[in-house]
């Protein structure tokens, strides 16, 4: 483990149109995923194991959301100043201007990359699903003495045009960026993958701060586009294989290097899936690299005269007589007599009454779904009525919080 002083800047201002209605009320790494966390649990999770403790989180999108979950969740012990997570929302330092992107969200906090006084800066994003020990990555960026470097995950040639794509020769060092590429070059040691940008860069502090400098004077504000190019030809820019990366803990039957980006309802149906069942793709336990989230301090769950079948049931929920199978249910949900759950994600405060019936559906928050109800079973009506993704997921939005004799609400946002 490198003994270098290492300060994170975590990018968690998106919008996440592609999720809506999800992202209504809430910035995307807000969004509540699996039975207990939310996706920005996944990158300070990893940031924390990792041993790296001076965060700052750039928030803009919708934030107070994600702003409450972190005042709640992820406070560090204070005897140490070096130890923080830190919500920083736009401070119009350099103008009257939001973050026009992910470069310009750094750009316009680079005061605090100053006061701080890294080796090192990490950039990471705040929406994907991962477990990641990120002190290799440190480790190699300073075996290779580079001075910046850019995790990427080894994808299938007949996949990689949808993404954006390192071109890399056999030592790791970046020759060129390609944007979905219609023949994405192959990576030297494996020619049937190719390399994908994971949009996590590292960076010696002074490269970052002379690279956004360049790029704002000349216009550019994004990373990926304006300021990872800027560095190609210093022949310091490298591409870490997230493949060899290793986190203990992970089991055997876990898809070797799980990453997800979440960013379509889709993707975020598919990684919930991928979390169930006793040999799980995603195995949410792992006592040696744990997902910390906020603590629940409300009753256990409550079965009767349940059937339950490879599902996940959070704290606070009373199945009465229901069913649940291949589901995720967060806290706090009422499955009454005859309901029916099939493949759903319901989420926290939601009253599913007798006798209503729901496949693929996802179920924002404060929602109570009527008796006899039918949901995912017949595509012209729930399109009518609601969100229907491609592959016909149902999506219902955030409804208004309402009291029964089981719930408590928090007044979580």
């Amino acid at each position: 483990m490198s003994k270098k002083k290492i300060l994170a800047m975590v990018i968690a201002g998106g919008e996440g149109s592609r999720l809506h209605p999800l992202t209504a009320e809430r910035s995307k790494p807000s969004v509540p995923f699996g039975a207990r966390y939310r996706i920005v649990d996944f990158v300070l999770s990893n940031l924390v194991n990792s041993g790296i403790h001076a965060i700052y989180l750039l928030v803009q999108y919708k934030s107070q959301s994600l702003i409450e979950h972190v005042r709640k969740a992820w406070v560090l012990p204070p005897l140490l100043q070096e130890h923080f997570i830190t919500v920083v929302p736009p401070q119009m330092r350099r103008g009257q201007e939001w973050f026009q992107g992910t470069a310009d969200a750094v750009y316009q906090n680079s005061n605090l990359i100053r006061q701080h006084s890294p080796d090192l800066v990490l950039v990471f994003g705040a929406d994907h699903i991962y477990r990641m020990d990120i002190q290799q990555m440190v480790d190699f960026h300073l075996e290779k003495g580079a001075g910046a470097t850019v995790a990427a995950l080894p994808v299938p040639l007949q996949q990689a045009s949808g993404f954006g794509i390192i071109d890399a020769d056999a030592n790791g060092r970046i020759r060129a960026f390609q944007e979905k590429p219609a023949n994405p070059p192959a990576m030297p040691s494996r020619p049937s993958h190719a390399f994908a940008s994971m949009g996590n860069y590292l960076f010696d502090t002074q490269v970052l701060l002379n690279a956004l400098e360049s790029c704002n004077a000349a216009g550019g504000h994004d990373f990926g586009q304006n300021v990872l190019p800027s560095l190609l030809e210093s022949g310091k820019l490298f591409a870490y294989d997230f493949s060899s990366n290793k986190v203990p803990g992970v089991r055997g039957y876990e898809e070797p290097a799980y990453w997800r980006d979440v960013g379509t309802l889709d993707a975020y149906f598919d990684a919930h899936m991928d979390v169930l069942g006793l040999e799980a793709r995603f195995d949410a336990f792992n006592a040696r690299w744990p997902i910390f989230s906020s603590n629940y301090q409300g009753p256990v769950a409550n079965f009767i005269d349940a059937k339950i079948e490879r599902s996940i049931v959070s704290a606070g929920c009373l199945i009465n007589g229901g069913s649940v199978k291949n589901s995720i249910l967060r806290r706090e949900v009422v499955i009454e007599p005859g309901a029916e759950i099939e493949d759903c994600i319901i989420m926290d405060y939601v009253v599913v009454r007798r006798g209503a019936k729901l496949k693929r559906v996802i179920v924002d928050r404060y929602n109570e779904i009527p008796e006899n109800a039918r949901i995912g079973f017949d595509p012209a009506t729930d399109l009518a009525r609601y969100k229907v993704t491609d592959s016909g997921i149902v999506v219902i939005p955030e409804g208004q919080p309402f009291q029964t004799a089981r719930t408590s609400f928090s007044g979580e946002l």
